[in-house]
């Protein structure tokens, strides 16, 4: 799609006002039913698979692990639990994905799941997230991803068969530095090998008529729904192909025998941290059509103390920027662009809430500071990226740009607190290295993330609207204010701490569109649901 940037005329532009870029698509959940369920039994079974990488297919094996009912009652919803998918890709897989200079992955799994019961079937998704691993610098690489899994319901009595079938892998590629990677992102599809062991059956759960309602009878033969079948790598997975979406059975299932899949509520959906800060439009800050509010934490190093700190759980009110999409000479497909604002929120501050570090300084004397980074300027999010209407492959990069000026407002030094004053900060906002310096003068942290989609898996990486990972490097500038009672501790701090090179990896949750209300990203006062974890 490179080619097409060289191409004569420059067609108009089309602008439209949307919660995602382009065709990236948020699906929402479902509410499962209550559990019904007497006795548990451990699956535990491991299972070949051929996957599908850039240089070609590869085995490896796949690990399910979950805990199912004895026997549940016709009518009433059940949820395997305790669902853990792990999957060893071959040394061949490790060197394939090094070769875009990947020195570690991220991923999300998505494991396809058969139920069928005589010759009704219906079909799931077990999604699981894995955490960060680190390419193996030699010896096979082990994903093991865990997540909340559809509840199911049968409609009648009779063994009720639960088997693995087609496994995709959502990978995101980093680097040691948190430059892109070649690709940055990956989708491997892995089939069931033909000689997996009883056809990746993982349990059977006996289904037991409801005593409570007109008999049942066991489920008979309806052709039209067939069981399904082993899948290919990286075959399309449709929502549509996924019975229960609208509380029936499958399209084909006419007499209505065939189970129920009910996606669940995203975890947290019912509580929130009790840690988290407010993170709210008011009187003060209203809200727009286009408001969003995420949380973002993580991690940046301090290269001096060979250590590092950890950003707080901060507030992001967003004002979400219209996308642009100028097409192609050709109409193939168009180039994204979106140009979005925000501030950090904290008790009517644009701000974080306030963090402690402890370090060693010059490697032997413990210091605990505690801090803010307040901003001091716009927060700006511009997304790039190119998509193309044949393949419907859309591929973005985002560059948030936020001032943001480091203030101590405490310090210990073994043991002992030393008075830093009020005025104590970095002479400067933190710097980082500007690709567009004439664009965006004056210093500031530039963060980046990038991400991909081809339908009909889900992105993979970072967008605005549903959050993941932003990295960059930053300078910390030289102190200044920092002492009181006539003591001057500008140059200790700066000794102890300023400098170039500190890498940055912040996550941001999913955003909640304020205006558009969804329970699966919202909790009832407006504020996010998804709380992000910190990476390293």
């Amino acid at each position: 799609m490179r080619g097409h940037r060289a191409a004569a005329p420059r067609l108009p532009r089309v602008r439209a006002r949307t919660t995602a870029i382009g065709a990236f698509v948020v699906l929402a959940a479902m509410v499962p039913a209550a559990v019904s369920a007497t006795g548990t039994q451990e699956a535990d079974v491991a299972l070949p698979y051929v996957c599908r990488l850039p240089s070609g297919e590869l085995p490896a094996t796949v690990r399910v692990t979950a805990a199912f009912p004895t026997a549940a009652t016709a009518g009433k919803a059940f949820t395997p639990a305790d669902v853990t998918t792990t999957v060893e890709l071959p040394a061949e897989a490790v060197a394939d994905l090094a070769r875009g200079r990947a020195s570690g992955v991220r991923a999300v799994t998505r494991l396809g799941v058969g139920i069928a019961q005589g010759e009704s079937a219906a079909e799931a998704t077990w999604r699981g997230t894995a955490p960060p691993a680190a390419l193996p610098a030699s010896g096979p690489l082990t994903l093991t991803a865990t997540g909340e899994v559809p509840s199911v319901t049968a409609r009648v009595d009779g063994a009720l068969a639960f088997s693995a079938r087609a496994l995709d892998l959502d990978l995101a590629l980093d680097t040691p530095d948190g430059t892109a990677a070649d690709p940055a992102a990956l989708t491997v599809g892995c089939a069931l090998a033909e000689d997996a062991p009883k056809r990746g059956l993982l349990a059977t759960v006996r289904i037991e008529p409801d005593p409570e309602s007109p008999a049942t009878s066991p489920a008979s033969p309806t052709p039209s729904v067939p069981a399904p079948d082993t899948g290919t790598p990286g075959a399309p997975h449709s929502p549509d192909d996924q019975t229960g979406q609208d509380g029936r059975g499958g399209r084909d299932d006419p007499e209505g025998r065939a189970p129920t899949v009910t996606e669940r509520a995203p975890r947290g959906a019912a509580t929130r941290r009790p840690d988290a800060p407010p993170c709210r439009y008011d009187e003060r800050h209203p809200s727009t059509s286009a408001s969003l509010n995420a949380y973002v934490t993580g991690y940046t190093n301090v290269r001096k103390l060979a250590g590092a700190s950890l950003i707080p759980l901060s507030c992001a009110l967003i004002e979400q920027g219209p996308t642009d999409i100028e097409l192609f000479p050709d109409y193939s497909g168009g180039y994204l662009s979106q140009h979005s604002q925000g501030t950090l929120w904290y008790r009517g501050k644009p701000q974080t809430p306030p963090f402690q570090a402890t370090f060693l300084t010059f490697g032997f004397v413990p210091t605990k500071a505690t801090m803010v980074l307040e901003q001091t300027g716009p927060m700006t999010m511009d997304g790039k990226g190119e998509t193309s209407f044949v393949t419907l492959f859309t591929k973005m990069e985002t560059r948030v740009r936020v001032p943001l000026v480091l203030r101590v407002t405490a310090l210990e030094v073994n043991g002992t607190p030393l008075d830093v004053g009020t005025g104590c900060r970095t002479r400067s906002p933190l710097r980082s290295e500007e690709p567009e310096p004439a664009k965006f003068p004056g210093d500031h942290l530039v963060l980046t993330g990038r991400s991909s989609h081809q339908p009909p898996a889900l992105p993979v990486g970072y967008l605005l609207s549903s959050g993941g990972p932003l990295t960059g490097e930053v300078t910390i500038p030289a102190f200044t204010h920092c002492g009181g009672k006539g003591e001057d501790l500008d140059r200790l701090l700066t000794a102890s701490v300023s400098g170039p090179g500190n890498y940055v990896k912040q996550t941001q949750g999913q955003t909640c569109a304020v205006q558009v209300f969804n329970p699966d990203q919202c909790t009832k006062d407006l504020q996010p649901l998804v709380i992000p974890v910190p990476e390293r």
